[in-house]
């Protein structure tokens, strides 16, 4: 037996799908996750899921894998420990940031600077100057460079990020500073910013190298574990770790750029939706990943994801290649309050795992958005196939002490809560839609997570989306999606030329210079030169804009008609942006360029089930309520009896291992082949 195993780990759960290679048989498992030493959840959940099909350790032919370990311990604040050198005269770069400040001026008198990663007292400059161009101005200090790091470790130091000035055009005295390092304190942990962003912009280069080494420690060190375990049980089989680019790589490569691990999670997630809108039929979807603390919204067109290269976690900005996903902090566990003003609010706070929502008996005071669905019907007794017992009646006394502030009853404030909740849904989606010139209701929704399924009719009668795409085992999809990716590395090189002066030749080498050594690497991961392919980007604006926009380059078109193209697309990817264009009365101006390399992994075969059944009828009833319709013996389905093709006609609740899809009256749900859950809004 030959079995892959895909593990997504959670803040709570620990979500595992195992794929058969010679059957297609798809098994699904839930651990509880092991946050101390997440290697000790990952083998757990290796060990949960070959003991579930019967299988031995060498059994198991690959493990991928995808985590939250790098983007907790920055949302944790783990910065002990870090320090940072940098180009003498730049000691103040992170304190002095950026100009701009969230939600506009209008918030600057309220606005406090996010705690900084590394306090001023632990930054450290070194003599040495390279100009824009790459040249040596000033050789470097190298005594100087000794004994800064030597005082920064005497200060309990033990992760350095180097960013000095114009490194991306010539990283040699940094290497120069990582050897130092590595020579003369070993046990230090160390990222240079020429390998982690060779881009310019210091402040977010520097930021991003030190997220970077930042969470270094914890993943090299939890990765490490876990393959030695792994290798001493099942061999020397591959380990491959989810990028946020929506690639793998192997876990020794990611140990080494662990940033690149941000949000890899949700980027699986958004794989696993495209394969399975493409089975059911769906083209240009939005994605919607309802989580315990969080919602991870994207729009994909063409079965394309869209990507972005700067993005924020919590308040800190990093810059690097990851699919655009938008997080709002709408979720399960979200907890219901009222504000000083006497308003009712839902999230951002969350319960969490611990103490968890009032239902979960383990402690928790606060009503959230779980026990707003449990007080109205909307949920079972138990989850996660029994594992989880629900205690409705304290969630509805939570909601009736709720309720009587507003002089409401506790179903009505509670669906109000699941509307606020979908609210907040809703303003996410709009920011990856409505904002970038998209009609969301030109896409079908793709419904995930463990509470998409609670949400999904919700947020589409917001938003006028008509269908609706629920994949099977919603709750571990994000583990499936790892089964449906490839490994993918990216590559930057800034190169600021003008159109008007620039010499096409040199663009051109650069980029094949980018392409090749992609080529390598991904080869170096085993995959054969017929499955891999180089996508072309370039980072291009009007001479004296501040910021960029992408620019890609079809496959098919090479040599230099590449960079003809580029130039020429700029400004239809301009107008498409921002609504107008320049074509012929600005200059245009290259900023950087940017190769993606991407080796084409083996997919397994989702085969379509056409086994003939009846169709299945209703397993019980339960009381739910609509504020439109009030409470409704509502029909209860097994989702694993519903026939092909079969048509239920709400309200009605479909119930499975891991999640719960809620069809109001309003809708229609079907079932097809490969195991998704139509939905559809009625239209007469």
């Amino acid at each position: 037996m030959g079995l892959r195993i895909a593990i997504d780990t959670g803040g709570t759960f620990t979500d595992v799908v195992a794929i058969n290679d010679a059957t297609g048989a798809i098994t699904v498992v839930k651990t509880p996750s092991t946050p101390a030493d997440p290697s000790v959840g990952l083998l757990n959940g290796v060990r949960r899921v070959l003991d579930e099909v019967g299988a031995s350790d060498r059994d198991l032919s690959m493990l991928l894998h995808g985590s939250t370990v790098a983007t907790n311990a920055v949302l944790e604040h783990k910065f002990s420990g870090l320090g940072l050198i940098v180009t003498r005269g730049f000691r103040h770069m992170i304190e002095v940031a950026r100009q701009s400040v969230p939600d506009g001026y209008g918030n600057s008198f309220f606005w406090v600077k996010p705690p900084r990663l590394v306090p001023l007292h632990l930054v450290r400059e070194v003599g040495g100057r390279m100009n824009f161009s790459g040249q040596e101005l000033e050789p470097l200090d190298e005594a100087a460079t000794l004994q800064a790091v030597r005082e920064l470790v005497e200060d309990g130091v033990s992760c350095i990020g180097v960013c000095l000035l114009h490194s991306y055009a010539n990283d040699a005295h940094e290497r120069r500073i990582g050897e130092l390092i590595r020579e003369n304190f070993p046990d230090v942990f160390v990222s240079l910013s020429s390998v982690v962003l060779p881009e310019y912009r210091e402040y977010e280069r520097a930021m991003t190298t030190l997220i970077d080494v930042l969470v270094k420690p914890y993943c090299r060190t939890y990765l490490n574990s876990a393959a030695d375990k792994l290798r001493s049980q099942s061999g020397d089989i591959p380990f491959l770790i989810m990028q946020s680019n929506g690639g793998v790589v192997k876990h020794s490569s990611a140990g080494e750029k662990p940033v690149t691990m941000l949000l890899s999670g949700p980027a699986a997630g958004i794989l696993g939706s495209i394969h399975m809108a493409r089975l059911a039929g769906y083209k240009d979807i939005l994605t919607i990943d309802v989580g315990g603390t969080s919602t991870d919204v994207a729009i994909v067109e063409d079965y394309a994801p869209m990507y972005t290269s700067a993005s924020m976690v919590e308040s800190y900005p990093v810059k690097t290649p990851m699919l655009d996903i938008v997080t709002v902090g709408s979720g399960g566990g979200s907890i219901a309050w009222i504000d000083p003003y006497g308003q009712l609010k839902v999230g951002p706070k969350s319960a969490g795992a611990d103490p968890g929502p009032i239902c979960y008996g383990r402690g928790g005071t606060q009503p959230t958005v779980t026990d707003a669905a449990i007080t109205l019907g909307r949920l079972p007794s138990a989850l996660i196939g029994g594992a989880i017992k629900l205690d409705a009646d304290a969630a509805r006394a939570a909601y009736d002490k709720l309720g009587a502030k507003f002089g409401m009853t506790a179903e009505e404030v509670a669906a109000g809560a699941l509307e606020i909740a979908a609210v907040n849904q809703v303003f996410g989606i709009r920011q990856v839609t409505t904002t970038r010139g998209r009609d969301p209701g030109a896409y079908a929704m793709v419904a995930f997570g463990g509470a998409g399924g609670l949400f999904a009719t919700e947020v589409a009668d917001l938003l006028d989306v008509r269908t609706i795409v629920s994949p099977p085992s919603p709750g571990n999809l994000c583990a499936f999606g790892l089964h449906v990716s490839d490994v993918r590395r990216d590559y930057i090189r800034t190169l600021v030329r003008q159109q008007s002066t620039v010499d096409n030749q040199e663009i051109l080498s650069a980029w094949e210079d980018l392409a090749q050594e992609g080529v390598r690497d991904i080869s170096a991961e085993g995959i054969p030169p017929e499955k891999i392919k180089v996508r072309r980007v370039a980072d291009v604006r009007y001479l004296g804009e501040g910021h960029e926009v992408q620019v890609d380059v079809p496959d098919g078109v090479a040599g230099l008609a590449a960079v003809e193209h580029m130039f020429k697309d700029f400004h239809r990817v301009h107008d498409q942006t921002f609504g107008f264009h320049y074509e012929g009365e600005q200059d245009v101006e290259l900023v950087n360029l940017r190769v993606q390399a991407i080796g084409e992994q083996h997919r397994p075969q989702i085969n379509a089930d056409m086994t003939v059944k009846d169709a299945a009828t209703p397993f019980g009833h339960r009381q739910a309520f609509w504020r439109s319709s009030g409470w409704v013996n509502c029909p209860l389905y097994k989702r694993t009896e519903l026939a092909i093709d079969q048509r239920v006609i709400g309200p009605a609740i479909i119930e499975e291992y891991g999640s719960t899809v809620v069809v109001p009256a309003s809708w229609t749900v079907r079932a097809d082949a490969y195991g998704n859950l139509i939905l559809e809004k009625n239209t007469d």
